[in-house]
């Protein structure tokens, strides 16, 4: 297994970013497999997926307030 390359772009709130974009890919992926098992009527796990995606975008919404915190903090340092 090989590590993965050094990013330049790495700070204090890339990791943040990082969580917050998979927090909310992954709540529209439940959205998509929550609308095929009611397709296939299969109500429980249509539930189980969109509970799921429940917590995602509440990890979302949690991380982009986080993150707006930071980069005012952190223009309002540099001004």
């Amino acid at each position: 297994m090989t590590a993965a390359p050094a990013s330049a772009m790495k700070d204090k709130n890339y990791n943040l970013v990082a969580v917050l974009e998979s927090s909310l890919r992954n709540a529209w992926t439940m959205q998509t497999y929550a609308e095929d098992a009611d397709r296939a009527g299969d109500t429980e796990l249509a539930e189980w997926f969109r509970k799921i995606q429940h917590n995602s975008l509440k990890a979302g919404e949690q991380g982009k307030r986080m993150l707006l915190a930071r980069l005012e903090e952190e223009d309002e340092a540099g001004s």
